[in-house]
């Protein structure tokens, strides 16, 4: 993650993150139904702009957010202060954190464990997890199902992604992307095109690591975590091939 920044420039402006994920809000409900049953503190790895942690401290729990991005915090921060919520916002690395307390959950939510691009880089994630969560805590995460036909896509050819419109100016926003796949890092390489009106297109990158469902559980149960539940959606709906999230909810193993 050393190029994290560099790599993926959608996380430079946080305002523009949350412009562009403002829709985002099925898996909300879903973390703070879980910070509620396991009561005591919660703790989201890499938290971004606090599209969780604000509404879940707003209901006045216990949270705590670590991220890499200055200007995700910059955002999030900002936000809590308009909010009047009082979440705890640190600047960090999930590789390599040491907080004085531990928590009953900790969340890697929206895909991020995509930008854990190596094993080792799990394996430290996944280390300071289970010096920070609670014997009877749990550790949660989602991701996306990968359909491989996403990755054996032209290179070249821009496929859609999004379009709405901007509230402050009215615009029409388009979003395009194009990806290239690397089979042997398993890293998928995407551009992101914005138009905004008649304007030319803006470029921004994002690199994910691609996780299969039975490399991603494997992960778990090899770092010292038991899968207690496994979801396709946030409605705790079970997970099948046609799911299009995995959500799994893991405890450490004993």
């Amino acid at each position: 993650m050393g190029d994290f920044l560099h790599d993926n420039d959608v996380y430079k402006d946080g305002m523009q993150y949350d412009w562009h994920n403002k829709e985002k809000d099925d898996d909300i409900e879903f973390y703070i139904r879980w910070m509620k049953k396991l009561g005591g503190s919660a703790l989201e790895l890499a938290c971004g702009t606090g599209r969780i942690l604000i509404p879940a401290s707003e209901q006045g729990l216990d949270v705590t957010g670590i991220d890499i991005a200055s200007d995700m915090l910059k955002q999030a921060r900002a936000k809590a202060k308009e909010f009047n919520a009082n979440p705890v916002l640190i600047h960090g690395d999930i590789r390599n954190f040491k907080l004085d307390k531990k928590f009953s959950l900790i969340y890697l939510p929206f895909n991020s464990i995509a930008h854990l691009y190596t094993i080792k880089d799990v394996e430290q994630c996944f280390q300071c997890v289970r010096e920070h969560l609670t014997l009877d805590g749990r550790f949660i995460i989602d991701y996306f199902n990968p359909d491989l036909n996403y990755f054996v896509r032209d290179s070249e050819e821009k496929f859609p992604v999004n379009s709405f419109q901007d509230d402050n100016t009215g615009a029409k926003v388009t979003i395009t992307e194009s990806n290239k796949y690397d089979r042997a890092t398993q890293i998928n390489h995407i551009k992101w095109f914005k138009t905004i009106g008649c304007i030319n297109e803006e470029i921004n990158t994002l690199t994910m690591r691609i996780f299969f469902p039975q490399e991603l559980a494997g992960l778990f149960v090899c770092n010292g975590f038991e899968i207690v539940q496994k979801y396709g959606k946030f409605d705790e709906t079970p997970f099948t091939s046609d799911s299009q999230t995995q959500i799994i909810v893991s405890k450490l193993k004993h």
